[in-house]
C-alpha cells in the first residue's frame, strides 16, 4: 500500500505537506433571499447548515462522534454516505522501536553539536538514533456504510444541518411530493451510531444498504435485517497489520419489510427505517490486540436493539448535553447568520458576523466532546475522523504542538473529564519511553519525541531534522500539573504524579552542560522542525525546551510539596531549573529561539515555539515580566500573521495573553477564509488538522477569560467586533466557573462560582470604579480587599456564588477618552481636522516615522502602543482635565504628545492606588515643524495633510515626556486643563499614548 508518511510529506517544501496536498479551492456565493431555517434558528444559531449534499467531497460532509465511533454524514438525496472510523483501528501492531544503537553514539552526537557541525550531528542521528521502523503507524478509516435511494432528479426544499446543541445531523428534503428526513447521531452511552429516516407518506422509502472498505475486509450478512463487514488494519513501515474489526448495520422498519443477503441490506416500502450501525475492535491496549472484536459489536448492536429510537437519542442528547451545555457564548447576531455555513467562512471578512465566532467556539468544543471521552484514545491530528489508510501524517499524535493543542480547551471550557485519555496516554508513554530512555539514551525516567501513535512509540521518527526532540513528553507532562491547577484533586495528582515525576527523572540524568555559556541544556534537540543555519535543526538547548523544562520542574516540585512526597528529589529538580538558560533578548529585540542570537532561515515559519512561554506557558507576562513582554510582541511582528490553520489558532492564543483582542480578533479572521477553513468547518492546514479547531476555541476563551497568573482577568483582550455579550461556565485555575455580562466594550456583571473556600483575585476595567460583590444567595456583602487599582481580592466560600457589579462609573482608558481626528489618509484628509483649522498628520508618513495603528514606539525606556484605529477616525485625547484610567507600577510615567497653536504646559496628577496624588508639571513644543526645542522629539513625520487631499512638506513631531514615578501602584491620571476641543489659534495639548515603564 502506499506509504505517504510525515517524513515524506515534509520533503515536499518547508511549508511541509501543506506544499503538496493543497485541496481544492472552494467557493461559496451568498443568497439574497436566504434565511436560516427554523431548526437553526431553534438552536440559538449554534449549527452548521447548507442547501446541498457534501457531493463526493469529504470536506463538505459532517462529523458524528462518541469519542471512540465517528462517522462522516455526507446526505446526498441519492445516497447516502457514512464514512466510518473507531479510535483503535490503526495500522500495524505492537512493536517496540527503540534503537539500541542510539546511546553509543549519544557523546559522539553532542560532541559534534558543540562543535556547531549540526549536520554532520544530523546525519548521525539519522545513522544510529533513528526508531526501527524509521516512522511511525497511521490511524485508518473503517469502510462506509453506503445507502443507495435512487434519482434525486426533481428533489426540493433541501436542508442538510449538524445541531451543536444536540448533536445530530439531519437531512431534509421534498421529493415527488414526499417529505424525506434522515437524522442520525453517535450514542456514547449506547456505543452505536442511530440513524432513523421517515417519510411524510407511508411506504416511502426504499433502499440498498452496503458496507465497503479499502481495507482487507469481507462482508456478510449475519441474519435477516443485518450486515458485517469484517476486517483487519493494514501493514505499514514493515509492521504486520494487527488490529481486527467487526462492523455490524441492522435495519428496524415500520411498514414494509427488510431483508439481507450477500452483505447487501434491502429495505422496501417502508414508512419510517431505524438503523443501528455497531464496530468492535480488537485493540486492548498498546500491547494486546487480543480482544473480542466480535463479541463487542454484536452485544453492543444487541443490547442497543433492545431500546426503541427515542429512548436511544434521549439518553445520547441527555448525555452530550450534560457536558455541552456547561458554556454559553452570546456574541450577537446579524443578518449574515441567515446565509449557509459555507457561504459564512467564504464572506466572513467581508460582513459583520459576530456570531461566528461563538459558532467556531462552540465547534471545537463540539468536536472534543465527540472525539475525547473517558476510555477513549486520545484525539489525534485529524480527532477521530479519516477516510484513508494513508492521511496526512499518518493523522496520529504531533506532540511539538498539535496533541497539547487538542487539548487547550477542555479545562477553560468547562470539558475537564474529555481531558481523561490524555491521562491515559501519558501513563502509558511512560512505560514505552522508560525503554526509549534507556535503549537509547542510558537514562532513567522516560522520553518521548515528537510523535507518537497507538502503539506508543516514543522513538525518534521521521528524519533528525524533525524527530529529534527530546521534550515532547515533558510537555504532556506539564498538562498534569497544568489540569490540577483547575480542579484541585489530590487523588488525580497522586496517581499521576509518578509520570511527571519520571518525566523530570529522565533530564535530570541527560542534561549537559553547554561549554561555552555553562546552562545545562538538552543535546541534541531541536527548535521544532525550523532550521538555525542551512539544514540544520539539531541544536543545544533550544528556548522552548528550556521553557517546558522550567514548567517541568516547578511543576514537579510543588506537586511533590502537596502530596508530601520525595523531598530530595525535589531539591534536585529546583537546583536543575535554576540551571537552565534563562529567556534572553536578541539583537532585533526579539524572544531569542536558540542559546545564540541566530536569525532563522523561514522568517515566517509557521512554529513560533519559543513563545511556548508565553501561551500556553506563564514564563512571559505583562505585568511580570514586561520587557520578555514586549520583546514577545517583537518576536510576532517578525515572524508575522500569516500561517498554516493550526498556526493562526496559537497566534490567536499569542495574541490574547498579549491582551490585544483586535489582534486576536484578526487572527479568527484569517482563519476564517476557505484557504483555511473547509466548508464543513474543519481547519485546513492545509490538508485537515484538527488542532486548529480546538486552538481557536482556546484563544476565543483566553480573550473572554485568564487565570494564567494566579487571578481571573476578566475580558482580557474583548475585541471591538464584539462590543456586547455574554458567557457563562468559563473555568479558571484555582476551580471557579465564570460569567461575565459585558456592553460597550466593558463588563457590567460578573459572576464567579468557586469550588473551594478561600480567596480569589479579579482583575477587570470595571473595578477601577466603585464595585459591589454580593453572594447571591442571600444578598451578603463579600469581604473585598483591593490590591490595585484594577484588582481586588475576594474571600469566598465552595459552592457559593459572588456577583460583582458596578455601582459607579470606572475612568476610562485613553483611547476610550479619544475626541479629536489627527490623522488622515493621503487619499481622504477632509475626514480629519487636528488643530481646529483643517490640518492633520498623514497616516502614511507616521508609518514612515515608526508609528502605525497599534504598533509599538519605544523612547527612553517606555514602550507605547500607537492608537490602534485606522486614519479618519478619533485618535487622540485633548487635555481638557480628565481622568485616565492607567494602571500599574514602574519608575517612569511617559506620553505621546504634543501641541496646536503654540507650546502648551499645565499641571496633572498621578493618582496611586493607596489613594494618594503626585502633581507634575506636564509641557510640550508646538507640532507645526521641528524638532523644535523644549521638548523630547518621538516621532517626525515628513509632512502634514491639508484638506481635498493636498500635502503640506512641513515636518510634524510628536513629543515624548517622562514623569518620574513613585515605587507603587498607579490607578488614573489626571490630564492638564488646557483646552476644551481644538479650534483655530486656541492653544491645545493633544495626547496619543500614554505608558508606564522602568
Amino acid at each position: 500500500m502506499s506509504d505517504l508518511t510525515r517524513r515524506q510529506a515534509l520533503k515536499v517544501g518547508a511549508a511541509g505537506a501543506g506544499g503538496a496536498l493543497l485541496p481544492m479551492p472552494w467557493t461559496a456565493a451568498a443568497r439574497a433571499d436566504s434565511a436560516a431555517p427554523p431548526q437553526v434558528l431553534a438552536a440559538g444559531d449554534l449549527a452548521l447548515w447548507y442547501d446541498e449534499g457534501a457531493g463526493t467531497d469529504w470536506l463538505r460532509a459532517l462529523p458524528i462522534g462518541n469519542g471512540r465511533l465517528g462517522a462522516m454524514v455526507f446526505g446526498n438525496v441519492d445516497t447516502e454516505r457514512l464514512q466510518l472510523n473507531e479510535d483503535t483501528v490503526w495500522a500495524g501492531g505492537p512493536h517496540d522501536p527503540s534503537n539500541p544503537r542510539g546511546a553509543g553514539a549519544l557523546a559522539e552526537i553532542r560532541r559534534l553539536v558543540n562543535a556547531n557541525q549540526w549536520t554532520q550531528a544530523q546525519d548521525l542521528i539519522n545513522q544510529t538514533m533513528m526508531g526501527n521502523p524509521g516512522g511511525q503507524l497511521a490511524y485508518q478509516t473503517v469502510g462506509n456504510l453506503r445507502l443507495a435511494f435512487g434519482s434525486a432528479s426533481g428533489a426540493s426544499q433541501y436542508d442538510r444541518t449538524l445541531d451543536l446543541t444536540t448533536a445530530t445531523v439531519t437531512t431534509t428534503y421534498v421529493l415527488n411530493g414526499v417529505r424525506y428526513q434522515r437524522e442520525v447521531f453517535a450514542s456514547a452511552p449506547d456505543q452505536v451510531i442511530a440513524m432513523r429516516l421517515t417519510a411524510d407518506r407511508s411506504g416511502s422509502i426504499s433502499f440498498t444498504a452496503t458496507i465497503d472498505s479499502p481495507q482487507r475486509t469481507t462482508v456478510s450478512s449475519p441474519d435477516g435485517s443485518t450486515i458485517g463487514l469484517d476486517g483487519v488494519s493494514g501493514n505499514m513501515e514493515g509492521i504486520t497489520g494487527a488490529v481486527r474489526f467487526l462492523a455490524l448495520a441492522n435495519a428496524t422498519v415500520t411498514g414494509g419489510s427488510v431483508s439481507s443477503s450477500g452483505g447487501t441490506l434491502r429495505v422496501t416500502n417502508a414508512t419510517s427505517v431505524v438503523l443501528l450501525l455497531s464496530i468492535g475492535s480488537s485493540y486492548v491496549n498498546y500491547r494486546n490486540v487480543g480482544g473480542d472484536y466480535g463479541g463487542i459489536a454484536r452485544q453492543r448492536l444487541s443490547a442497543a436493539r433492545g431500546s426503541s429510537y427515542d429512548q436511544l437519542r434521549s439518553r445520547h442528547v441527555a448525555d452530550y448535553q450534560a457536558l455541552f451545555n456547561r458554556v454559553s457564548l452570546d456574541l450577537g447576531r446579524t443578518s449574515a447568520a441567515d446565509q449557509t455555513t459555507d457561504v459564512r467562512i467564504a464572506q466572513h471578512n467581508s460582513v459583520n458576523d459576530p456570531q461566528f465566532s461563538a459558532l467556531l467556539f462552540q465547534y471545537g468544543r463540539y468536536l472534543l466532546i465527540s472525539s475525547s471521552r473517558p476510555g477513549t484514545q486520545p484525539a489525534n491530528l485529524q480527532g477521530i475522523w479519516n477516510d484513508s489508510l494513508t492521511p496526512s501524517w499518518d493523522s496520529k499524535y504531533t506532540i511539538n504542538a498539535n496533541l497539547p493543542m487538542n487539548y487547550w480547551p477542555a479545562n477553560t471550557t468547562n470539558l475537564a473529564e474529555c481531558h481523561n485519555p490524555v491521562f491515559d496516554m501519558i501513563n502509558e508513554l511512560s512505560v514505552a519511553g522508560a525503554r526509549t530512555a534507556q535503549v537509547q539514551y542510558g537514562a532513567g525516567g522516560w522520553v518521548t519525541h515528537h510523535n507518537t501513535d497507538a502503539w506508543r512509540a516514543t522513538a525518534v521518527v521521521d528524519g533528525a531534522f524533525w524527530g529529534m526532540w527530546q521534550t515532547g513528553g515533558a510537555w504532556l507532562a506539564t498538562m498534569i500539573w497544568d489540569h490540577y491547577l483547575f480542579n484541585g484533586d489530590i487523588e488525580f495528582l497522586r496517581a499521576n504524579y509518578p509520570a511527571m515525576k519520571g518525566a523530570a527523572q529522565f533530564f535530570l540524568n541527560t542534561l549537559v552542560t553547554e561549554p561555552t555559556l555553562g546552562y545545562l541544556v538538552t543535546n541534541p534537540s531541536n527548535s521544532p522542525e525550523l532550521s538555525h543555519h542551512a539544514n540544520a535543526s539539531v541544536c543545544a538547548g533550544p528556548t522552548m525546551d528550556n521553557q517546558i523544562l522550567r514548567d517541568l520542574f516547578d511543576g514537579c516540585a510543588r506537586a511533590s510539596e502537596i502530596l508530601n512526597v520525595d523531598s530530595t528529589f525535589r531539591a534536585q529538580v529546583r537546583a536543575t531549573r535554576d540551571r537552565l538558560p534563562p529567556m534572553k533578548i536578541g539583537s532585533r529585540g526579539n524572544i531569542m529561539e536558540w542559546l545564540y542570537d541566530w536569525v532563522e532561515t523561514e522568517p515566517n515559519h509557521r512554529h513560533i515555539s519559543h513563545l511556548y512561554g508565553l501561551a500556553p506557558s506563564n514564563q512571559i507576562t505583562k505585568r511580570g515580566t514586561p520587557q520578555l513582554f514586549e520583546a514577545a510582541r517583537r518576536t510576532l511582528a517578525l515572524r508575522g500573521d500569516d500561517g498554516t490553520g493550526w498556526s493562526l489558532a496559537w497566534k490567536i492564543n499569542f495574541w490574547a495573553r498579549m491582551e490585544e483582542g483586535k489582534r486576536a480578533h484578526d487572527l479568527i479572521r484569517y482563519l476564517a477564509t476557505t484557504a483555511r477553513l473547509a466548508p464543513n468547518m474543519f481547519d485546513l492546514h492545509p490538508p485537515f488538522q484538527i488542532d486548529g479547531n480546538f486552538g481557536a476555541t482556546a484563544g476565543i476563551a483566553e480573550m473572554l477569560l485568564q487565570s494564567h497568573v494566579g487571578e481571573l482577568h476578566i475580558l482580557p483582550a474583548l475585541p471591538p467586533a464584539w462590543p456586547s455579550g455574554r458567557v457563562s461556565g468559563l473555568r479558571g485555575r484555582g476551580g471557579h466557573t465564570v460569567g461575565i455580562t459585558w456592553s460597550n466594550g466593558q463588563a457590567t456583571e460578573i459572576l464567579v462560582r468557586p469550588d473551594r473556600a478561600g480567596t480569589v483575585r479579579l482583575r477587570a476595567r470595571i473595578l477601577t470604579g466603585t464595585v459591589t460583590v454580593v453572594d447571591t444567595a442571600d444578598g451578603t456583602a463579600a469581604r473585598v480587599t483591593r490590591i490595585e487599582s484594577d484588582l481586588i481580592e475576594i474571600t469566598v466560600q465552595a459552592g457559593r456564588t459572588y456577583r460583582v457589579t458596578s455601582s459607579g462609573v470606572a475612568t476610562p482608558t485613553l483611547e476610550q477618552s479619544f475626541s479629536n481626528v489627527g490623522i488622515t489618509g493621503d487619499s481622504n484628509t477632509n475626514v480629519g481636522n487636528f488643530d481646529g483649522g483643517g490640518a492633520s498628520l498623514s497616516a502614511q508618513a507616521l508609518a514612515q516615522a515608526g508609528a502605525s495603528p497599534g504598533g509599538t514606539v519605544s523612547r527612553n525606556g517606555v514602550t507605547f502602543r500607537w492608537p490602534n484605529v485606522g486614519s479618519g477616525v478619533a485618535d487622540n485625547a485633548i487635555a481638557s482635565g480628565q481622568s485616565i484610567g492607567v494602571t500599574g507600577t514602574g519608575s517612569t510615567l511617559g506620553f505621546l504628545l504634543t501641541g496646536t497653536y503654540g507650546a502648551v504646559s499645565g499641571t496633572g496628577t498621578v493618582v496611586y492606588a493607596d489613594g494618594t496624588r503626585q502633581t507634575f508639571t506636564l509641557s510640550t513644543p508646538d507640532w507645526y515643524g521641528g524638532p523644535h526645542s523644549g521638548g523630547t522629539a518621538a516621532i517626525v513625520s515628513a509632512y502634514q495633510n491639508r484638506p481635498n487631499n493636498q500635502r503640506q512638506n512641513t515636518a510634524a513631531c510628536i513629543y515624548y515626556v517622562g514623569v518620574a514615578l513613585q515605587s507603587k501602584a498607579v490607578a488614573s491620571v489626571v490630564l492638564p486643563n488646557i483646552s476644551a476641543r481644538p479650534a483655530a489659534n486656541v492653544p491645545t495639548m493633544h495626547i496619543f499614548a500614554i505608558a508606564i515603564g522602568g
